[in-house]
């Protein structure tokens, strides 16, 4: 999991592993915002990556869209 902060948010991506490991693990990118340690918002699966760094950025690419929509 990686975290970030935004504009006062906290920002979260997520990397989940999914189906069966071969020849690698793959993994199910999802994000979640906090503020103020309260939940705001969260993303279901917003795709599948071959490495969770890279579902990790993933969901913190989307938490600051979705930040940049709000305003």
């Amino acid at each position: 999991m990686q975290a970030n902060e935004l504009r006062g948010y906290s920002l979260w991506g997520h990397a989940t592993e999914e189906g069966e490991v071969r020849p690698f693990p793959r993994c199910a990118a999802s994000g979640t915002i906090t503020r103020d340690r309260k939940f705001i918002q969260a993303a279901g699966v917003l795709g599948i990556f071959d490495a969770a760094h890279a579902a990790e950025e993933a969901g913190l690419a989307w938490a600051r869209a979705w930040i940049d929509s709000q305003g």
